[in-house]
């Protein structure tokens, strides 16, 4: 039998899940593999309540949201969160420097207190993940590799060495020297330095690689006369869960 896959949303804009229905030519091979059974972007019915994998994209920002992760947990043998949302709390997590309070009285105005939230969390801080796929959006070659892996009980390959790399191999001219603030040097690679490769700055939305050269990266801030704290604003934006934010 064809293991069975299903696709959970949570606090995002589920542009991950659009990034799978992009691969087009590849989606009909991958779909001789599988057999999907819940996925609302792309389907009505649900199929079945219990799962080989589920994917599972948007961070945790509601005490509900809590609880459907952990019912999904229970229910799937290999949960993999999908997305910098999921994978490492992205955009949403920059409401976890401001009041909570505040956040809620500024978003939903007279209704605020009736509004179920909780700071933002990152899918692992709430259930074990088995596997992640980085990125915002996910990269459609990686979604390959690793369901792909998965399905042949595999470890997934999901790089630990920084965009620089990447960036470096596509011959691309730093950044840095184009006076843009680049997370490159201490963000996971995998995209293929797309946003570097075409003439922005990695945001790093890939979050940050295990072992990170933070004193090669004083360096590099200090020869274009940035500080710590210039950077660590630009992690705020996809990163704010991670040590090196708070």
């Amino acid at each position: 039998m064809k293991p069975k896959v299903a696709f959970f949303s949570f606090t995002s804009c589920e542009g991950c899940q659009l990034m799978f229905l992009n691969l087009e030519d590849e989606l009909l091979d991958l779909l001789g593999l599988v057999e999907i059974v819940n996925f609302r972007e792309a389907m009505k019915e649900v199929l079945a309540d219990e799962y080989d994998i589920a994917f599972v994209e948007g961070s945790i920002t509601t005490h509900s949201d809590i609880e459907e992760v952990e019912d999904i947990r229970k229910r799937t043998k290999i949960l993999i969160a999908f997305g910098a949302c999921a994978t490492i709390g992205g955009i949403n997590a920059i409401k976890n420097f401001q009041p909570l309070d505040d956040v809620r009285k500024y978003v939903y105005d007279r209704d605020w207190d009736k509004i179920d939230t909780v700071p933002t969390m990152s899918v692992d801080q709430v259930v074990d993940v088995d596997c992640y796929i980085h990125g915002c959006p996910v990269d459609k070659k990686e979604i390959l590799d690793v369901v792909t892996s998965v399905i042949l009980g595999k470890t997934p390959r999901v790089p630990d060495y920084p965009v620089c790399v990447e960036c470096k191999l596509a011959e691309n001219v730093c950044v840095f020297d184009k006076g843009l603030v680049c997370l490159g040097p201490v963000t996971r690679a995998g995209c293929s330095a797309i946003c570097p490769t075409f003439g922005n700055k990695c945001l790093g939305c890939r979050g940050i690689i295990s072992d990170p050269n933070v004193n090669a990266e004083k360096d590099l801030l200090a020869e274009r006369g940035l500080s710590i704290d210039d950077i660590l604003k630009e992690f705020r934006m996809f990163d704010g869960l991670s040590e090196v934010s708070k």
